[in-house]
């Protein structure tokens, strides 16, 4: 069960508002057929826990190869395009323009994973304070994206976020070690990552 929140149009997509709404644990999804975004807040969350993830095997290995190069925020607008590009797609061109915005103000970054020069996956996702939440991903290499994943764990590890929001449980994100917590919990991690001014980059 999930419930939604409809804001005044004009004020839906204000960098402030956003950051808001973020930080009280809800977040935007563009309709395919009308392209109207509404925000959402899941009374079960999906987190991957910072201080107990799982690196899958396969991706030990690749890592243990050297296979692919990592930059951070170097190439926002073709990660976001590329975790676009699907059908369906919940990521609008007004979703687009609003998250430059945020890029603009330093409220959210990328990992991206490059092979031989080229961009080969990465993924997004919206920071504040000790929070990252976690918005989309994409590949054109196999484990492109989910080695961005790994990169992004440690990367939040290291700088010392509390909590990695990543919203709805997949297969792909439980071989990470994702669980699921009640909005209760995950309210209680919001107010914890709250207390502590953390930078990406």
């Amino acid at each position: 069960m999930y419930t939604k929140k409809t804001f005044d149009k004009k004020d839906l997509l204000k960098p402030e508002m956003m950051i808001r709404l973020y930080a009280n644990g809800a977040f935007p999804m563009a309709d395919e057929q009308t392209g109207e975004i509404n925000w959402f807040m899941p009374e079960i969350r999906t987190i991957i826990p910072l201080d107990n993830y799982n690196v899958p095997r396969s991706l030990k290995k690749i890592f243990s190869q050297n296979r692919f190069e990592f930059e951070y925020d170097k190439d926002f607008l073709s990660v976001v395009k590329n975790c676009a590009a699907r059908k369906p797609t919940w990521i609008s061109d007004e979703l687009i323009e609003a998250y430059l915005r945020l890029w603009a103000k330093g409220n959210i970054h990328t990992v991206e994973t490059y092979l031989g020069g080229k961009l080969a996956g990465g993924l997004y996702g919206v920071t504040y304070r000790g929070a990252f939440f976690g918005e989309s991903m994409f590949s054109f290499v196999p484990q492109a994206s989910k080695a961005a994943l790994i990169k992004l764990i440690e990367r939040l590890d290291e700088k010392g976020f509390i909590l990695l929001d990543v919203q709805y449980m997949t297969q792909h994100l439980k071989m990470f070690g994702a669980i699921e917590i009640s909005f209760e919990e995950y309210a209680s991690l919001l107010q914890s990552s709250y207390k502590k001014d953390c930078k990406f980059v």
